[in-house]
């Protein structure tokens, strides 16, 4: 069976919008070869299918009541990702519902592939989990891509309709989700453990900042005459650096940087920053938070500039449902608890039910990158474990 699964992911991976590179962002044309992939599956599995209006894909195994457990993760990607993050929970799932062949447990299970996690197209991540707890907005659906093509449009673009987004939502009889996931970490390897049970979820703020000097040309305006928007950014960067080395369990990144005019003669007028900011703790976080966003206003006065931010996101640290997750841990015996640093779906999912995480080592702890693996022996342990929870919750 994990050769089974690896080999679904690797085929999915396949099906990218950048020829020699997995690259597949919310809607995009390839979306349409992944979901007809996993729909013939989940229908040899017995599976009713369907995609709702978000572009989740979504299959049903019914139960024998109408209590549902929920099974999933995402089937979007980074640019020039792996084969692994996120479609390995969902083809995991379709994997579980094959194994029982046919025999129906005391709940059913929906197998959810959602459209939309990363946030790379629209600036705004968990887009196909927002849509099933029914917070993606008006709001939400304005926001456009570079190409000025709205989530709205975009949904329109793939076939779909966004005025039956509500019928998106889970219904009210869902007793859990469980979500399966590479660790995107080292941990896990430095522990030599195949699998880990996560906790919580850490919280995220990110935001966007913009850094506005005055271009001018390099080589006749005297240092003392400039207004260097990037000297200003850079000295920043190295800021949040420190202020994220000094608190422990704190990650903070500058992963991206626009410079204008963006030329090699010209001095820099404007600078936009993303900032990303974690930690398990809320109050811990909120308060380096402040400290970041001081120590910009410090440096752009000193440079003579101007700095101003938007906020993005603003997630706080989401624990995992203790009773599922204690049932989890016992199908995994001696399996170590975790903290995600990373954002999943799950985060998104437990505003409306309870939630449990499962993570699998990550060789070298690399994940958003072509050299993203796991080892097929950790992805029988995952599926032998999620059996047992399946097992566990027939009740």
């Amino acid at each position: 069976m994990r050769q089974d699964i690896v080999a679904v992911c690797r085929a999915i991976a396949a099906f990218t919008e950048e020829p020699g590179y997995t690259t597949r962002t919310f809607l995009s044309p390839p979306m349409h070869d992944v979901h007809a992939l996993l729909r013939e599956r989940m229908l040899r599995a017995g599976m009713s299918v369907s995609v709702d209006a978000a572009g989740n894909l979504r299959g049903v195994y019914g139960g024998r009541t109408a209590r549902r457990l929920l099974i999933g993760s995402h089937l979007d990607t980074v640019p020039r990702a792996g084969a692994f993050d996120g479609i390995l929970g969902v083809v995991m799932g379709v994997a579980l519902v094959e194994s029982l062949r046919g025999r129906r447990l005391s709940y059913g299970i929906e197998v959810i592939g959602f459209s939309e996690e990363e946030g790379v197209r629209f600036g705004a991540p968990f887009l196909g989990s927002r849509a099933l707890v029914g917070t993606l907005d008006d709001e939400l659906l304005a926001k456009c891509d570079g190409s000025g093509c709205s989530v709205r449009e975009a949904i329109e673009q793939f076939g779909l309709d966004a005025a039956r987004l509500g019928e998106a939502v889970m219904s009210s009889d869902v007793i859990g989700y469980l979500e399966v996931h590479i660790e995107q970490g080292p941990v896990l390897e430095s522990l030599d453990c195949p699998l880990g049970v996560v906790e919580a979820i850490a919280g995220q703020s990110r935001y966007l900042l913009r850094w506005e000097g005055k271009a001018n040309h390099a080589g006749t305006t005297p240092m003392a005459l400039r207004r260097d928007a990037l000297t200003a950014a850079s000295r920043w960067v190295v800021r949040v650096e420190e202020v994220a080395r000094e608190l422990e369990g704190l990650v903070a990144t500058v992963g991206q940087l626009e410079v204008e005019p963006n030329a090699g003669n010209v001095i820099p007028g404007l600078v936009r920053a993303s900032l990303d900011v974690r930690h398990a703790g809320d109050a811990v976080r909120e308060t380096a938070l402040r400290r970041i966003l001081e120590e910009a206003r410090r440096i752009a006065g000193q440079c003579g500039i101007t700095v101003s931010w938007e906020q993005r996101l603003e997630q706080r640290a989401v624990p995992m449902d203790v009773r599922l997750t204690e049932l989890l841990a016992e199908a995994v015996p001696g399996a170590p608890r975790l903290m995600s640093g990373a954002g999943h779906d799950a985060m998104i999912v437990a505003q409306r039910a309870p939630v449990a995480m499962l993570f699998l080592r990550s060789p070298g702890g690399i994940s958003h990158h072509p050299d993203e693996a796991v080892q097929e022996e950790d992805v029988e342990a995952a599926y032998q474990a999620c059996r047992r929870f399946l097992e566990v919750l027939d009740v």
